[in-house]
């Protein structure tokens, strides 16, 4: 009785995991019969995926039954719960069933507890920008799937290239097991700068442009980012993110603070080791720009829900912010 629950932003990988999980489930000489793939927007959608669930699959293999975009761990009538309470302690072994939403389950509701209870719940969220460590680890797992070996500066490289974008991670990789399939050694940093597309005008290098107050190369790295189609809100939260990590960094080196264990976990950075190179960053930049910038990026969050002109407020804030960090 595999139940499966898949969330989170990330649609490409959710669904490169579904696919997965379709994958090693059907037969795919009987897979035409098996596999079932429901819209949540039918109004009967949940009735129609418990009933093909219990179904028993033709010929060989398993049956696979998929409800995308579904909203039972949001909000779900008493008639809804008590079916799906009924069902799914007694769907079939021959049965797995895959519940899919770009939404996180209300933790609160009878419907998700229901759930929990039953399925195996995956999260699919988009990692943020500034959180590098895990960017890292996702550039190593996905080579690894692909079968593509890096070296630690081509992974570094990688992740800078492409942020978290995972469609645009495993398309590079698609590219590079190409010209891996020449050589036994690892693809070095200089192999991946020359095959893979720039993507390095991110909100991190934005970041870091705007902490030397580089003024002109920072307007230029917004109308880039604007060119890429980046939400400005996104663009936004990766600037607070990466300040609000510098400004930690920045106040325990101020206080004498010599435990990088200790500085990682007031930064929330789930690696020590990182901590080093953040010093280095800060090294130079003063205790009183970091804490005017947050102050400025609230504004320009603030700016923004209230439905300014993204890119003039941007363009505005941004001069702002590289005033503060002149030498």
């Amino acid at each position: 009785m595999p139940i499966y629950f898949f969330w989170g932003d990330d649609d490409f990988a959710m669904n490169r995991a579904a696919i997965a999980l379709r994958d090693r489930t059907l037969d795919p000489d009987w897979a035409s019969f098996n596999y079932d793939k429901i819209p949540g927007e039918q109004p009967d959608a949940i009735v129609q995926t418990l009933n093909l669930a219990m179904t028993p699959p033709f010929g060989s293999g398993r049956r696979l039954v998929w409800l995308v975009e579904t909203t039972l761990c949001q909000r779900c009538p008493e008639e809804l719960l008590r079916e799906l309470d009924r069902t799914l302690p007694v769907l079939p072994d021959t049965t797995v069933l895959l519940l899919t939403s770009t939404t996180k389950p209300d933790g609160r509701i009878k419907s998700t507890k229901l759930i929990q209870k039953h399925a195996e719940i995956r999260e699919f969220s988009s990692i943020p920008p500034w959180k590098t460590d895990q960017l890292l680890q996702q550039v190593r797992q996905a080579a690894q799937e692909v079968g593509v070996k890096l070296t630690n500066g081509a992974v570094q490289l990688l992740a800078e290239s492409v942020g978290n974008n995972s469609r645009q991670l495993y398309s590079e990789l698609e590219k590079l097991s190409l010209y891996a399939d020449s050589t036994p050694q690892p693809l070095s940093e200089t192999i991946v700068s020359t095959l893979v597309a720039t993507y390095t005008q991110n909100s991190l290098k934005l970041a870091t442009t705007i902490r030397q107050g580089d003024t002109g190369k920072a307007l230029t790295l917004v109308a880039d980012l604007f060119n890429r189609n980046e939400p400005a809100l996104r663009i936004v939260a990766t600037l607070v993110g990466q300040f609000r990590t510098w400004l930690w960094i920045k106040l325990m080196m101020e206080a004498k603070e010599r435990d990088d264990r200790a500085i990682a976990e007031a930064a929330e950075i789930s690696n020590p080791k990182r901590i080093y190179f953040l010093k280095q960053e800060v090294q130079t930049v003063s205790l009183i720009s970091l804490q005017q910038s947050l102050p400025l990026l609230l504004e320009l969050e603030f700016g923004l829900k209230q439905g300014g002109e993204p890119m003039a407020l941007l363009q505005t804030k941004v001069i702002e912010l590289c005033q503060l960090f002149k030498k």
